[in-house]
C-alpha cells in the first residue's frame, strides 16, 4: 500500500500491530472473505448490521472487521459484542482512512475477497452475495453496487440529482459507464485494494472507483438497493452549519468536497499514467485515462476481455506491487 503521508502511515501501523496482538492468529488467518466496516458514532446502529451479515457468501466463509474511527460512543464494544473483529483506532479521520485500514488488514489477514458495507444500515446484507458473485467467478476485479440499478428508498431530488451527475462525470473522464459513484456496498479482489494510491481521508468511494479503472481493472456494477438511515445521522457533509439543517447546504457542501476528490483523482492519475507511460513501464492501451473510442476494451469491461485484463494486470503490475507495503 502507498501512504502519502507519514503520520497516517504510523497511526496504521500502529493500529495493525495491536490488532494482531489482540486477535493473535486469528489476525492473520482470516477467512476468504472479509466485510469491511468503517465506523464513526454508530452505537445502536452497527450491531444489528453485523448480526445481519451472512457466515457464508458463495459457498465462503467470512468475518466482519470494523474499524471504530475515534469513537465516542460504545461503537467498538457494541460491534465486537455482535461478532465483529474490532481495529479501534484513537484518532478520528474520516471513512476513507478507516476503509484503508481495513483494507490492509484484510489483505495481511490472508483474505482473497473484500466486501464493504456501511455501518448505518443503509444497505441491504441479503445483497451482499449478488455483488461478490461476480468476482468470485473472475467475471470482475471490482463490483459495485448501483441504486440507480437497483432502488433507493431518498425522495431528496438534490441528492439524486448529484448521483446522476457525478455519475456522468466519472463516466466521461474515464471512459467506462457508471451509474452510481458512491454506493458503499462493494466486492472486490483483496489484493485490488492494494495497487492502488488511496490518500483521501472522507470520500474514498470516487478515489478508489478512478483508481481501479485507470488501473486496467475490470469493473461491473449490479442492482442494489439503499435505505433510509433509521438511526442516528449522516456524517456525511458536516460544515460549519451542519448542526441547523438548513435545506440543501449540507447536501452543497458535499457536492463540492465530492467533487474536488473526483476531478483532483482523475487528474493525479492522468499525470501517473503519462509519467509511466514515459517511462516505458505500461503500455500505452493499459495508461490510458479518459473517454476514447476503446475504453472497453482497454479497461477490461468489454465481454470477451476478463482473460486479456487478468494476464495484462498480473503482468503489468509486478513492478507497482514491488514499491509498496
Amino acid at each position: 500500500m502507498i501512504y502519502s503521508s507519514a503520520r497516517d502511515q504510523a497511526v496504521d501501523d500502529a493500529a495493525v500491530a495491536a490488532f494482531t496482538e489482540g486477535y493473535g492468529e486469528r489476525a492473520t488467518s482470516l477467512p476468504p472473505v472479509a466485510i469491511v466496516i468503517a465506523a464513526y458514532n454508530e452505537a445502536g446502529a452497527v450491531g444489528p448490521v453485523i448480526e445481519a451479515l451472512p457466515e457464508q457468501v458463495c459457498g465462503l466463509a467470512t468475518v466482519a472487521i470494523v474499524v471504530a474511527d475515534g469513537c465516542a460512543d460504545g461503537t467498538a464494544k457494541e460491534a465486537m459484542t455482535a461478532g465483529a473483529m474490532v481495529c479501534d483506532v484513537p484518532v478520528n479521520r474520516g471513512q476513507g482512512a478507516a476503509l484503508r485500514l481495513g483494507y490492509r488488514l484484510a489483505r495481511e489477514g490472508g483474505a482473497a475477497y473484500i466486501v464493504t458495507t456501511d455501518a448505518d444500515g443503509q444497505y441491504n446484507a441479503a445483497e451482499i452475495e449478488r455483488v461478490l458473485a461476480p468476482v468470485v467467478a473472475g467475471e470482475a476485479d471490482f463490483v459495485t453496487g448501483s441504486r440507480r440499478l437497483g432502488s433507493q428508498e431518498t425522495k431528496d431530488l438534490i441528492r439524486k440529482t448529484g448521483v446522476l451527475f457525478f455519475a456522468g462525470s466519472l463516466s466521461l473522464l474515464t471512459g467506462q459507464k457508471i451509474s452510481d459513484t458512491t454506493f458503499g456496498l462493494r466486492a472486490m479482489r483483496a489484493e485490488v485494494t492494494g495497487a492502488v494510491r488511496l490518500e483521501q481521508p472522507q470520500y474514498q468511494a470516487s478515489e478508489l472507483l478512478i483508481g481501479v479503472i485507470t488501473h486496467g481493472y475490470k469493473v461491473a456494477e449490479v442492482p442494489a438497493t439503499i435505505h433510509r438511515r433509521r438511526i442516528g445521522e449522516s456524517k456525511k457533509g458536516q460544515n460549519p452549519l451542519y448542526g441547523l439543517h438548513l435545506p440543501g447546504v449540507n447536501n452543497l457542501f458535499y457536492g463540492l468536497r465530492f467533487a474536488r476528490v473526483i476531478y483532483g483523482t482523475w487528474w493525479r492519475e492522468r499525470q501517473r499514467a503519462r509519467r509511466a507511460s514515459s517511462g516505458g513501464s505500461w503500455s500505452s492501451e493499459r495508461a490510458r485515462i479518459g473517454p476514447v473510442d476503446s475504453a472497453a476494451a482497454t479497461n477490461g469491461s468489454g465481454p470477451e476481455s476478463a482473460e486479456a485484463t487478468a494476464s495484462s494486470t498480473a503482468a503489468g503490475g509486478s513492478g507497482e506491487r514491488a514499491k509498496r507495503t
